[in-house]
């Protein structure tokens, strides 16, 4: 009776607006002294009282694909992989298919996109050539843009924005304690500059990571909370979705309920923060993605991934309407 009531306590607290603490949302996260349902309703109610009963929509476009330097544990872009990826080239891009794709998009409700590129930091050739293109989709489109371009100097930066990028995204991936077991050929305060650069000159940061990669329910707690220490706009939430060749082929699945309360507890710990469904949704919650919704989603990454395919997109609205939402 005094577990449930201490755990009743903390999410009456958080509802009334108050910040939970990381010992707080330790308990929020353990099924032993918190039970589902409760816990669900109440970051379904945070979520419905700030955000409305409206979700975002924003799309990416793989505008370099694999020889990735990095041994990041769970991508098929790592040249130390074998997963047969195919290879994009920023040269080969054609500007005026990224510029129709996204004029088509932004028809279907989508209001951000973004070019994502593979590797730690594009040669200063590639980088021209996307700056080439965001000046096209500036020019010939309404949507807002953002960039996943690895690590930036203040340089690249400046002329991001200078090309309309509003928004950069950079993952931390996971918490910094279990970081070194994910990647070691760039550091997690890597991380940390390229975010501090992309804020430094006036971009909005999108940064989340992936769960399920082996991570302890404390260690994504441990995450939510480095996210909010670094005051992220946007915290787009990946799922792993082992993919054969990677170092984490093998990895056991989180169950449904798992992923739904860490999705819960990421609300509650960043409540007035865009929470966005990312990658893995598909495969790991099946026919209950709708629920991730009630957890605390209000985002989501729509159409396919960098390596893997989404979901077309009547599917996803209909989705959206079964959990009573409309597109922004």
């Amino acid at each position: 009776m005094a577990t449930i009531n201490a755990s009743a306590q903390i999410l009456a607290r958080a509802e009334s607006g108050a910040n939970i603490t990381p010992e707080e949302a330790f308990r929020l996260i353990d099924p032993a002294q918190t039970g589902l349902d409760e816990l669900l309703q109440t970051s379904n109610r945070i979520t419905r009282r700030i955000f409305g009963n409206e979700i975002g929509l924003c799309a990416i476009y793989p505008a370099k694909v694999g020889a990735c330097s990095g041994d990041c544990a769970f991508c098929a872009q790592s040249a130390r992989h074998s997963s047969g990826v195919t290879s994009v080239k920023v040269h080969e891009l054609d500007s005026r298919e990224i510029v129709q794709n996204a004029q088509s998009l932004w028809g279907l409700g989508v209001r951000r996109y973004s070019l994502v590129t593979s590797g730690e930091r594009l040669t200063d050739a590639e980088f021209e050539r996307i700056l080439e293109i965001f000046r096209a989709l500036r020019t010939e489109t309404k949507i807002g843009l953002c960039a996943s371009l690895g690590s930036l100097t203040p340089e690249r930066a400046k002329a991001l924005k200078a090309v309309g990028v509003s928004r950069y995204h950079h993952n931390i991936e996971t918490c910094r304690s279990f970081f070194p077991k994910i990647c070691s050929t760039h550091s997690y305060d890597d991380k940390l500059r390229t975010i501090d650069i992309a804020r430094g000159h006036g971009m909005e940061i999108c940064c989340g990571g992936i769960i399920a990669m082996g991570e302890t329910p404390a260690q994504r707690v441990e995450m939510a909370f480095e996210l909010k220490a670094l005051d992220i706009d946007c915290v787009p939430i990946n799922i792993l979705n082992p993919i054969p060749g990677t170092r984490l082929e093998h990895q056991a699945p989180l169950t449904v309920d798992e992923i739904l309360r860490t999705i819960a507890v990421f609300r509650l710990v960043l409540p007035d923060k865009a929470l966005r469904f990312a990658g893995g949704r598909e495969k790991a919650l099946g026919e209950n993605e709708y629920k991730g919704y009630a957890a605390g989603i209000n985002s989501i990454l729509a159409g396919n991934y960098l390596t893997t395919d989404g979901k077309a997109f009547d599917r996803e609205l209909r989705n959206l309407e079964i959990a009573g939402l409309v597109v922004q």
